[in-house]
């Protein structure tokens, strides 16, 4: 009796059970919904990885082939999904090789919690057998971290940690857990999350700074509006556009804010940033009043500060008050939600047209078809270019489909090119720029909605930064489409050299492997294609084939990005050539 007692205690409210510290994280993941989670098992994450060999019906875990994949991974899922990704690793080089993932998650604003093991708390600081100091190495890429010693602790600390990754300005959460918590048996229960005393992560919009807002904004004579991901991570986006349909106001977008609004709307001027279409970029200094929505003003959007916007009123709608004057200064600043702060802003806004404003834009946009966009998309050169690839994918997945970019010259080219019709398209690694980030992102993206056509797009170099997750398919059977747009170069770097340092190719030119007998060896179905004529045909047979499927592009080695502003120019300053 007095056993039973211990087993299960019976209150009013709760029912607790004694448990092991990693049954309790099992069912920790379990209560906060989670259905996959991503990770690789070592010395001592393992009494967990017993635990999840026994609930394999009830949470699937999915075995990558590095950490850095596991955590690239549940960035793509939580990308996509708008849930928290979970990835999970061994101390040590385990928990190492979670890092760049997780400074990519901070820096991209992704909600994703990793779970790490950690050598026995009376070996702390003993520098035992993989034993790092995972906590401070992550302290300053995490939005918060925490090492359990303690079973007991467990379920506390991990709804705080569901509850910080997700609200407010979402980020990576890191648990460290010693091997003996989990072992160690509690009494459970889990109670989630709802708030932290002194943590609001979501200020209160204040009607004063919305109704000023709007006053500068119906006053202008040549508005401007960027939109970042915080519309599309605050869900925003029938606000954003019912905004610009009744202010008639042209709207921008940062790589990272792609697909919030579906390229084809009249109102889409396009993207800003190094790589972004010349009219938004220049204009940027010729508006009055400049709005930006969810974005931080990131240097690749502004150039040289010291020119940018200094003409115009700035309105900064923005949910983390540490964004607020850090780069450019706001004239109003908006805190909190943007899908709230935008329903507040709405019916004080007149509905109006600027004809005049909008000629503006269409003529540098023509002057930009004539230029770049033409030759890009409808080439006279005999190699492939990596923009009329995308060309053909966007006519056969009609801008149906998920894009899940690295980062390079392709990356570049996806996102200007790229036909976005649904929310949550554009997957790339924006503020860290992480080689290596798509492919384990696209399985991560492909497993959070498998209804969907996901499409990885690679460069040749970071191909082979994570190539070793093509195990990862092959293990999982995930259905993710592969692109490699393969010049022989790593482009961007080599486009730098060609511009500002004389040519000097210094270790930038690749001798590449056999892509398709590398994709084949790991029994996925594979094509390459070398010329114009075979491209159409490729491209649907990759799209109607119902598993993973990879294909190689042969494309111009040496083609540039256009436009481009140097690095530390005025964005007035954008090339064509």
């Amino acid at each position: 009796m007095e056993t039973q007692i211990l087993k299960e205690k019976q209150t009013a409210h709760k029912t607790t059970e004694r448990i092991t510290g990693s049954e309790a994280i099992v069912k920790c993941l379990l209560a906060e919904g989670v259905d996959v989670l991503y990770g690789y098992p070592g010395g001592t994450i393992m009494p967990v990885y017993d635990v999840l060999h026994k609930c394999q019906d009830k949470i699937r875990h999915v075995l990558t082939r590095h950490e850095q994949g596991a955590a690239h991974a549940a960035q793509g899922y939580a990308r996509i999904s708008g849930k928290v990704g979970v990835a999970i690793a061994t101390s040590g080089p385990g928990a190492t090789n979670l890092v760049t993932g997780i400074t990519d998650a901070h820096v991209d604003s992704t909600p994703i919690v990793c779970i790490t093991g950690q050598v026995a708390s009376h070996l702390l600081g003993s520098d035992a057998f993989q034993e790092t100091d995972i906590v401070s190495i992550s302290t300053p890429v995490t939005k918060w971290n925490h090492q359990i010693t303690r079973a007991s602790e467990i379920p506390e600390v991990i709804a705080k940690a569901f509850y910080i990754a997700k609200s407010g300005r979402p980020g990576p959460v890191l648990i460290d857990i010693t091997k003996d918590a989990q072992f160690e048996e509690f009494d459970f229960e889990y109670e989630k999350c709802t708030g932290i005393r002194s943590y609001n992560p979501v200020p209160n919009v204040v009607t004063t700074a919305v109704q000023k807002a709007a006053r500068l904004i119906n006053d202008a004579k040549k508005p401007m509006i960027i939109w970042g991901q915080g519309v599309i991570l605050g869900e925003a986006e029938e606000e954003l556009k019912a905004v610009i349909e009744k202010t008639g106001i042209p709207a921008a977008w940062t790589i990272l804010g792609a697909s919030a609004i579906p390229t084809s709307h009249p109102l889409n001027v396009g993207m800003v940033g190094m790589h972004g279409n010349y009219a938004p970029n220049k204009l940027t200094n010729e508006c009055d009043v400049l709005i930006a929505i969810g974005m931080r003003f990131d240097d690749r959007v502004t150039g040289d500060l010291k020119t940018y916007a200094k003409q115009a009123k700035v309105i900064h709608f923005e949910i983390d008050p540490s964004e607020i004057d850090k780069n450019v200064k706001a004239h109003v600043a908006v805190l909190g939600n943007a899908k709230e702060s935008l329903q507040r802003l709405l019916p004080f806004l007149t509905k109006k047209s600027y004809p005049r404003w909008h000629q503006q834009f269409k003529e540098l946009y023509r002057t930009e078809f004539e230029k770049v966009i033409d030759k890009d998309l409808n080439p006279v050169k005999e190699r492939l270019t990596m923009g009329e690839v995308l060309k053909e994918i966007n006519r056969q997945s009609k801008g149906k489909a998920a894009i899940v970019s690295d980062v390079g010259q392709h990356q570049m080219i996806a996102c200007r090119y790229a036909q976005f019709n649904k929310t949550k398209s554009n997957i790339t690694s924006g503020g860290l720029g992480t080689m290596g980030f798509a492919l384990p992102a696209a399985v991560g993206a492909k497993m959070a909605a498998p209804e969907r056509d996901v499409i990885a797009i690679i460069g040749d170099g970071g191909y082979q930064m994570t190539i070793q997750e093509l195990g990862t398919v092959l293990q999982t059977k995930v259905a993710v489409k592969i692109v490699v747009l393969n010049n022989d170069f790593l482009g961007m770097v080599r486009q730098w050299q060609q511009l500002f340092f004389d040519k000097r190719y210094a270790s930038t030119e690749l001798v590449n492997p056999d892509f398709v007998n590398i994709a084949k060896g790991y029994f996925i179905k594979a094509k390459r294609v070398t010329q114009r004529k075979e491209l159409s045909a490729s491209v649907k047979e990759m799209m109607e084939y119902e598993g993973s499927y990879f294909l190689e592009v042969s494309v111009e080695k040496e083609d540039n990005v256009f436009p481009m502003i140097p690095s530390g120019a005025s964005v007035s300053e954008i090339r064509l050539s």
